[in-house]
């Protein structure tokens, strides 16, 4: 008598679909590195790929861009690599060019793009978070129909790192853990390097996947930790109406 065939695993062809995305992407910054030998260039190609890769797999209420992180208090973060914010409610302010000025109320996330994990990009990765993580984020109530919504807190903001490997023989393994930020404000809560894994912290423990669909792992992870932030609080225009009239300013 024949046996029955097995049931057919019909997510295969997804998993397979996202894995090329996974290579495709590596292929990309691998073309990079081989043609183009200014790393600064070289920097900003790959950051341009990664923004490619966020704004695809994110739903349209999240910008993507490179951008300084400013405060209604006249501050500003370094320069961050890919900032995810809120695009619907909240305007950049003072773009030039390439250059976003962001609001900082309107943060969800900022992620560093560099050519591998090591410890020093790890720790200048967590220095780059605690840049914007310190700045004054207002929140004022909001009228509606049936009333107003109080102020709403604002919401941790993430912090990451994406690269195409790690520089350790074991990938993401002891020394990648052993030199990962873990405490506010430098903490990197997630990250993906295409050739090792992804990690993140987002369940309150440290969670790796491996190298074979780790891209869209990640991506799906921080999809799902972005919607439970859900809105940007509403930015207190007046507080940045008020630098306006600050003495000394004309």
């Amino acid at each position: 008598m024949a046996k029955k065939a097995g049931p057919v695993d019909d997510t295969a062809w997804m998993k397979e679909a996202f894995v090329d995305v996974q290579a495709e992407l590596a292929i990309k910054i691998k073309r990079a590195s081989q043609s183009i030998e200014h790393a600064g260039t070289q920097g900003s190609v790959n950051e341009d790929h990664w923004i490619d890769i966020f704004r695809a797999y994110l739903p349209n209420r999240y910008e993507v861009a490179t951008g300084f992180v400013i405060d209604s208090e006249g501050n500003r973060s370094e320069q961050i690599d890919l900032v995810i914010f809120d695009r619907h409610f909240t305007p950049t302010l003072l773009d030039q060019q390439k250059h976003r000025y962001i609001p900082a109320e309107a943060v969800y996330a900022v992620f560093e793009s560099k050519p591998h994990f090591d410890k020093d990009y790890l720790e200048y990765a967590g220095g780059k978070a605690a840049s914007v993580r310190k700045l004054h984020r207002t929140s004022v109530a909001i009228a509606h129909a049936g009333g107003t919504f109080k102020p709403k807190d604002p919401f941790p903001i993430i912090a990451g790192i994406v690269a195409p490997k790690s520089s350790w023989a074991d990938g993401l393994g002891a020394s990648f853990n052993k030199h990962l930020p873990s405490s506010l404000p430098e903490l990197l809560d997630c990250g993906c390097a295409l050739n090792d894994g992804a990690f993140d912290n987002f369940d309150g423990a440290l969670k790796l996947v491996p190298k074979e669909g780790a891209l869209i792992y990640f991506l799906f992870r921080l999809l799902s930790k972005l919607q439970s932030l859900g809105s940007a609080p509403a930015i207190d225009w007046s507080a940045y109406a008020a630098i306006i009239n600050k003495p000394g300013i004309t």
